[in-house]
């Protein structure tokens, strides 16, 4: 933001010359980067933060000097109330602006004036707006791109007589509507877009740039002057999908001040009045979302300083502080009463969650509140208080020092075993991986959430951001699984085909509480595709598959203490219908596991079978750890038959080794699996499955005929019980 030293002179006295006043703002927060020299002015360049939209303004940066330095703002910026020519009467001001949308526009003023007369700008006016890297473009544009950069307030000025029936009409764009822009460029609109209309037609794309038909020309003569309040999400959210960032755009969407509405507009008025020689006329201000003052409450302002800053600072001089910034202490209020308005708090639960601790701490104490002012959005909570006192005390005094430790350091509870998982997972050839935790809408209902995350209660069970870090990933993932295959795609670019990885984080899902927080969840999430690879030899080895994936789960779940874990086949979205199932660990699904599907394959443009396994940690790690028992090495050999069934599609190794189980023989110690085998010999939609079965005796070695007689049993009683039969 370049900001003007002479002007910033004409709103405060101002003793520090431009090098030191630039020091002074750096210090408090508003860091200004180069201070350039412009004939007989100097122009900072400050970089502010994208809370600080109160700054972009001359106003603004006044105020923030005006507490420096202890002098007042001047009186004339509230400028001379406008007299209109024709008062209009309340019950006609909806025939000239009506607000279709008002949940989208808060606030709108419209002014008539009349006979001006178009034409280039003063010298004055041309050289205040070059030296701040503005272009003149003619003398009643000029003057509404001046009072924004002097009140921080975007407005637009309407050529009167190219309005259809002379009106206003603030609605939501139709589907199909077309506006030809300011740029010359024909740009389509949607419903989700707020469009600024006449009685036909839009005439501006509210908040982002006007309509060229409606615009002002040397012909111009009555004009009509726009200053509106229009919520910062939908400007945001249009600019974006219009590819059109503006002046009026940037400043929209980090938030105006409504109640500078009225002011604004008069200081235009009275300047086109002056240079063009026009004559204020009608004045409408349609005003259906009255502002709120968001309220701020602190218990001791000066204690939260010391305890959060270590800065020593009295109660008189916090609240000076705040009152030279605007923030008005509301004496007599009590906790129970502090609130704080949803569209200037985008914080509001922690503001409650903030009240609900101060009433445990302090009973019915009562608390010092704050009213914020219009100017400020981003005062929520006592530590935005601390944060304001902090700054203008200068967090050069904040001293080094170590804080206080209360437990800090110790492992959560369920630390170690999250360790061992680690461990074993790296100690079997995985790379962790470490993704955003947030990801693109496009993922929704893609992917099969892990058992009982999503509400299905709520009409939007994902949690979304209101401003994202990267164009379009406004959703808190539900799943690990797309940014764990967004990395599987980035290794195959760089032709890494062999990959085995793994990633431990956690999932967000909306929540029905009392609170207003989502809940979390933390998973292990793996995915493996391509070949073994061995340290020792140059080529891979056999390709991986579905059994891989299933051995490294229970090992990482076994290394934690939870050896007992069962595979039940299921369908997942997500997942190869027959290639999927559910992971199972004290009776309760914990997961999922299988190969990625054909269309998320497809999308991801993957030429090789890719397996992928998501488990609830949370819901694992829960529950008690298997206790480990000693016991005495076998003292006798064992005997081991390998049989293989020919079998249906729908016959699992499961239900072979639960139904051997069953048989309850003492001498049965063990059922494992070998091998699929599907081709040749094999009927079709048949398969092979081989399975192991190891016999052992405590009491002596033993002989075949004790095995046959027993292990013939348990083929009769798969056959019988399965209705398959024994490959001989």
């Amino acid at each position: 933001m370049n900001i003007s030293y002479n002007w910033l002179k004409d709103l405060i006295e101002i003793e520090p010359p431009a090098a030191e006043l630039a020091a002074q703002l750096t210090r408090v927060g508003l860091a200004v980067e180069g201070v350039h020299s412009r004939g007989d002015d100097f122009v900072f360049d400050i970089d502010l933060t994208s809370n600080r939209p109160d700054c972009l303004s001359h106003l603004g940066v006044a105020r923030e000097i005006s507490v420096l330095t202890g002098k007042e703002v001047y009186p004339k910026i509230q400028t001379r109330p406008v007299q209109t020519d024709v008062p209009i009467p309340a019950v006609l001001a909806p025939d000239i602006v009506k607000i279709e949308a008002p949940q989208l526009c808060h606030r709108f003023t419209a002014r008539v004036i009349r006979n001006v007369k178009i034409g280039p700008s003063s010298e004055f006016l041309v050289r205040r707006l070059e030296a701040v890297g503005e272009r003149a473009i003619n003398n009643v544009a000029d003057i509404t791109n001046y009072v924004m950069l002097e009140l921080g307030q975007p407005m637009h000025a309407f050529d009167l007589d190219k309005l259809g029936e002379g009106r206003i009409v603030i609605r939501q764009a139709r589907p199909g509507e077309m506006i030809k822009t300011l740029d010359e460029i024909e740009r389509k609109l949607d419903p989700t877009m707020l469009a600024i209309c006449d009685a036909e037609k839009p005439v501006a794309v509210a908040g982002v740039m006007g309509g060229f038909d409606a615009g002002i020309t040397e012909q111009t003569t009555d004009v009509l002057l726009e200053v509106a309040y229009f919520q910062r999400e939908s400007v945001r959210a249009t600019s974006r999908k219009l590819g059109l960032v503006t002046e009026a755009s940037y400043r929209f969407e980090r938030g105006v001040d409504i109640e500078n509405l009225k002011r604004a507009s008069d200081r235009a008025t009275e300047l086109i009045c002056e240079i063009t020689g026009g004559k204020a006329g009608e004045f409408v201000d349609a005003y259906p979302m009255r502002h709120v003052p968001g309220e701020v409450g602190s218990l001791d302002i000066s204690t939260a300083v010391k305890r959060l800053t270590g800065l020593g600072v009295s109660d008189n001089d916090a609240l000076q502080i705040l009152d030279a910034l605007g923030i008005i202490e509301k004496p007599g209020v009590e906790i129970s009463s502090l609130r704080s308005e949803s569209e200037t708090s985008h914080r509001e639960s922690e503001v409650e969650s903030q009240v609900s601790d101060w009433k445990s701490e302090i009973s019915n104490r009562k608390a010092r509140v704050f009213a914020a002012p219009s100017w400020r959005h981003d005062l929520a909570i006592e530590e935005d208080l601390v944060e304001e006192v902090a700054r203008h005390l200068g967090y050069e005094n904040i001293k080094d020092e170590l804080p206080p430790a209360f437990g800090a350091g110790e492992y959560q509870a369920t630390e170690p075993q999250e360790s061992a998982i680690r461990q074993t997972l790296v100690n079997r050839g995985f790379d962790e991986a470490l993704n955003y935790s947030f990801i693109d809408i496009k993922h929704d209902d893609v992917y099969e959430p892990v058992s009982g995350l999503l509400d299905e209660r709520l009409d939007n069970k994902f949690v979304e951001l209101r401003d994202s870090v990267i164009e379009g990933a406004v959703r808190m993932r539900p799943t690990l699984l797309p940014g764990l295959l967004d990395a599987v795609r980035r290794n195959f670019n760089y032709q890494n085909k062999n990959l085995q990885l793994f990633e431990i984080g956690k999932v967000f899902a909306a929540a029905a509480s009392e609170d207003g927080l989502p809940r979390e969840r933390e998973l292990l999430a793996m995915a493996i595709t391509g070949s073994e690879m061995h340290e020792d030899r140059g080529m891979p080895g056999r390709e991986l598959d579905f059994y891989d994936a299933k051995g490294a789960v229970e090992s990482a779940l076994e290394s934690a203490g939870y050896g007992e874990l069962f595979l039940d086949a299921a369908e997942v979205r997500h997942l190869r219908k027959g290639q999927s199932a559910s992971v199972i660990v004290h009776g309760k699904p914990v997961g999922t596991i299988g190969r990625l599907n054909e269309e998320i394959a497809a999308n991801y443009k993957f030429r090789q079978p890719v397996y992928v396994a998501e488990i609830d940690l949370r819901a694992v790690l829960a529950q008690p750890p298997e206790a480990v028992h000693y016991a005495a090495l076998p003292r006798y050999p064992a005997v081991v038959r390998d049989v293989s069934f020919a079998v249906g599609l729908d016959v699992t190794f499961g239900a072979i080794r639960e139904t051997i189980a069953a048989e309850n023989i003492e001498l049965c110690r063990k059922v494992t699996f070998v091998d699929i085998y599907v081709g040749k010999g094999i009927e079709e939609n048949k398969r092979s499955i081989t399975i192991r079965i190891e016999y052992r005796s405590d009491e002596g070695t033993l002989l075949e005929t004790d095995v046959e007689q027993i292990h013939g049993r348990l083929i009769r009683a798969v056959e019988e019980n399965l209705r398959i039969k024994q490959r001989i």
